[in-house]
Parts: structure tokens; sequence; C-alpha cells
């Protein structure tokens, strides 16, 4: 269980020799990290607690362990090492803002024998896991170490303003010196709990080019593959309900938007999935992890869960984070498949220098600069977006009932149909208007003699004359309600040539039944009478 490495840093495994970090055995490395966290933070609990200052996260102190022991170091059987602790009160500010109480990260990382992955890295740096899933040990660069230092008072103001955030969450840093050899680490949240078999583990950047899991990888027991597999492997995307999507796609901009104010790029989303069904055919088989692999109640991180990192309202974190789902993020496939999402971002460590942009323009010049993985930060976040909103996330669409749309069907018939009776009408209206300019001259004249109507054969004609016109009776009978019509055919008497008739279409008044009939006598000495029944 051990590396032959080029220089010392990670590499091919072996089985004669134990695993070695810059000729540093793996053992020596584990119990270094244990003894110098147990001392430093045992030590910060002396120190009373007060508001983060600048000079603060600039700090670095310093203790020499021996391994004969000293006053205040304990003896070991490791070799002599200096361990520094950059900016103790900066990241002790920042594990109380997510609940992490001294002891329990003592617990955590001191009292249980830390589990090295298997899984190391592209870069060769090492990942040790505690016992209890909560926190990651990663080795990292100088330059990366430098670059954090650097970011520690944006990302102290970021972490005021939003706890829940999928950015990775640092909670020390740390370097041992030993034998002239510097190895930094850093301590941070653990995305993808063991507790949860990953059926599926992805590494996105959004970019195409050379992003597609080797040979090599692919041989491994839990592959971590990449931005092409995932659209051969899921090539519809995942599904979530409407409020999931929107807290997730706002965290993910949220979170963009601050890595790229920090000229950040060449991060990742590690995704692991999880299927419900395939795990329920499998006899509910637990993770990777040994034991039951539950992790203890006695601590649990705020805002550690994928779960808890997107909730936009607020809900205490015990309510949707159980043993079952340990905070994954419910989803399915377009087959319907229900799945456990867990996300985070990672390696946000690697600033636009010039290094990197002596990079992009190389493989611009051979390959297209756009889907190259090194980009400028405005570029790389908004082409990380496009690819998340659009590749991997999608949002459920609601169902939408058939009979609402027969309704809007019957509508819009309904509509149509009255439009053309209307249309109809307009045009029968049209032909008696021309009717009666041509027979104007016959009824007009027919109207200075003496009119009789015949009524008692068609109650729904109303005779008119001169006088009807004129009488201030007919003022709330609406013009646009009554069609004129001129029938020179129907005589009563020989001394009637012709008679005016109005006809009052029954859909446009109503009456209640006191108002169904209404008499109008006018000029009785003429003999003139007018019934008028609507």
């Amino acid at each position: 269980m051990s590396t032959t490495t080029e220089n010392g840093i990670g590499g091919s495994w072996s089985t004669s020799r134990e695993k070695t970090y810059k000729k540093t055995t793996s053992s020596a490395l584990k119990g270094a990290i244990q003894l110098g966290i147990g001392y430093t933070v045992g030590n910060l609990t002396s120190k009373p607690d007060r508001d983060v200052l600048m000079q603060d996260f600039y700090v670095v102190e310093s203790v020499f362990l021996p391994s004969e022991g000293s006053n205040l170091t304990p003896a070991h059987h490791y070799p002599d090492f200096r361990f520094k602790t950059y900016a103790p009160l900066a990241f002790r500010y920042f594990r109380d803002l997510f609940g992490i109480k001294p002891d329990d990260y003592l617990y955590s990382l001191v009292n249980e024998p830390l589990i090295e992955l298997a899984n190391p890295g592209a870069s060769g740096s090492l990942f040790y896991l505690t016992s209890d899933d909560e926190f990651i040990i990663k080795t990292v660069q100088h330059k990366e170490a430098k670059f954090l230092q650097r970011l520690l008072p944006g990302y102290y103001m970021n972490l005021n303003q939003n706890p829940r955030t999928l950015l990775p969450k640092f909670y020390g840093l740390y370097c041992i010196q030993s034998g002239g050899i510097n190895i930094r680490l850093v301590v941070m949240n653990n995305v993808l709990p063991r507790s949860v078999k990953m059926h599926y583990k992805y590494d996105l950047k959004g970019s195409t080019y050379k992003r597609r899991a080797s040979r090599k990888e692919r041989e491994k027991g839990c592959p971590t593959y990449k931005d092409l597999d995932f659209q051969d492997m899921h090539e519809e995307g995942l599904y979530f309900d409407a409020e999931t999507y929107n807290n997730l796609m706002k965290t993910l901009q949220r979170d963009c938007r601050v890595l790229e104010s920090f000229k950040i790029m060449d991060y990742s989303l590690l995704l692991g999935v999880h299927v419900l069904d395939q795990s329920h055919r499998e006899g509910g088989e637990q993770g990777q992890a040994g034991g039951d692999g539950r992790r203890p109640v006695c601590q649990r991180v705020l805002y550690s869960t994928a779960m808890e990192s997107i909730q936009g309202d607020g809900k205490a974190a015990e309510v949707l984070t159980t043993d079952d789902t340990m905070g994954g993020i419910p989803a399915k496939t377009h087959k319907d498949e229900k799945l456990l999402i867990f996300l985070g971002l990672i390696d946000i460590l690697q600033s636009y220098r010039f290094i990197k942009k002596l990079e992009h323009s190389w493989k611009a010049l051979v390959y297209d600069g756009d889907s190259v993985s090194v980009h400028r930060p405005g570029f790389y976040a908004s082409r990380f977006l496009k690819f998340m909103n659009t590749r991997v996330f999608r949002k459920t669409q609601p169902i939408r009932y058939s009979p609402s749309k027969r309704t809007r069907n019957s509508i819009q018939a309904l509509k149509s149909s009255s439009q053309e009776i209307l249309s109809s009408q307009a045009d029968e209206r049209n032909k008696e208007d021309r009717r009666d300019r041509l027979g104007g001259a016959r009824s007009l004249a027919s109207l200075d003699g003496q009119a009789v109507f015949g009524s008692y054969l068609r109650p729904d004609l109303v005779p008119a004359s001169l006088s009807f016109y004129g009488g201030s009776s007919m003022g709330t009978i609406s013009t646009s309600s009554i069609f004129v019509n001129v029938d020179n055919q129907t005589e009563e008497r020989d001394d009637v040539a012709s008679s005016s008739t109005f006809t009052l279409e029954d859909s446009a008044i109503c009456l209640t039944s006191e108002q169904s009939t209404m008499d109008v006598d006018i000029d009785r000495d003429n003999g003139s009478v007018f019934d008028v029944y609507l």
C-alpha cells in the first residue's frame, strides 16, 4: 500500500512499500497532523473570544514538536517536525459560524484514526477523511496556500453574508515542516458521504476539450467521470422540482459571481449520484465505508449537506437532513428513476495568473479557445452556468390537465361562432338599410294616413309612425337592439299602402314577468293605438 512517485509527489500504487508524499510516509504524515492540530486547537481555547480584526488573517503561529517531547508538547515516535497554523482566530470564527465546537473538532480529527482515500486527485494531492465523515484533509501546493491566505478577508465577508453556499468550507490551514520539506494542509467539509453509495461520480467544468475519463480511471471501482461522459450517460439531464431547481441555480449563480470577483477559474462541480431504485435492488447496500456507515448524531455541522446549502427559505437542518437521505437532494431521471444528488464546488484555489493566461493562449492557438478548461474568470463562470442550466440540471414541467384545455378550446369555438353570428347580423342590417333607403318614399308617404297594425298576428312586430319616433316614451329603448324592416307586402286594409315595422331582437332585451308587456296609447282621437309587446 504505497506509491513510487517522481519528485516524491503522488503517483502509482505499489504493494511492497507504504505510500509516501514528499518523502514522508503516510503514517508519519497522519500522526503529525493529529499531534499538531491537537496542540494548536487545545492551546487556542485559552484565548478569549473577540471580533476578528484585519491583522488576524495574516497571523502565523508555529510550534516545534521534537520526538522526545518538551514541557509543552508530548513525546512521539515520528521524526521531529514544526507545525504552523495560519490565521487561527479567523478559522476559529469560521468553525463557530458552522456550529463546530472545539471538542467536536478535536474528537473528529485527533481521537479517531484518519482514513486515507484510495483515489488521490489528478494533482497528486493526498486526501484524508475523518472517521465521522465530516471533514476532509487535503494537501495543497504552496501557491494554493498563499492564494487562500489572500482570499481569507473576502471569504470571511462572503460567509457572513451567506453561510448557505456550495463553495468549499475551510476550517483550518496548516503546514508541517520536517527535514527541509513543507507539507501544507487544508481542512474542509466533506461533499460525498461514505455512508451513501455513489453509483455515479462526476467532475464537471462546463468545457469539452479532453473532458472524458481516461481508460485507467474507468477501470477503478468508483471512477470519476467528466463532462462528455455525463452527456453520454445522462443525455436528458437530472430533473428537480421547480422550487429545488430555482434554489440550486440561484446558489450556483451567487457562488460563481463570488468566484469571478476573486478572479478564480478552473473550478469544478463535484457531483455524486445515488440511485435509490438500484440501491433497493442491491438490498440497501451502504457506501464504501466500513461499519454501519451512520454519521454520529452527537455532531452535525451546519449547512454542510447539499440540501442545506441550497435552501432559500431558512428551514431548520433537522427537518430535511435524515439518516436515510444524508442531506441529499431528491431528483429524477427522464425515466422517473429516483435519485439522491450530492454536490459541491471544489478546486477553487486556482486564480487566473500569468501562467494560466499563457496556458489559455497556447491552447487557443491549437484548439477551440472557448472549449478549453482554462479561460478568463468571466467567460468561465458564464460557460459553467450555461452548461449546468442546459445540460445537467432540468426543471420538472408541471402537469397540465386536459379538461382545462378542452374548456379553452370550447371558449375559442364560442368566440368564433359568436363573431360569425355578429358578422351575419351586420350584413343583414346593411341590406335592410339599403332596402329602407330605396323604399323610403313610399314608407314615409304611408305614414300620413291612418295606420293599422297587425299586432295580433305578429306580437314581435311593432309598427312605427312619425309620432312614435317623436314620443318620449321610447327613450329607454336602445337603437342598437332594434332592427328596422320595411315590409310593403303587409296589408291589413285597403286604405293602408304599407307599414314600417321594428323587429325587437329576442336576445337583446330581457324583462321580468311584470314588464313583459307595455301599452302605449297615442292620439286616441285619431284612432291610433300602439301595442308594444316585448
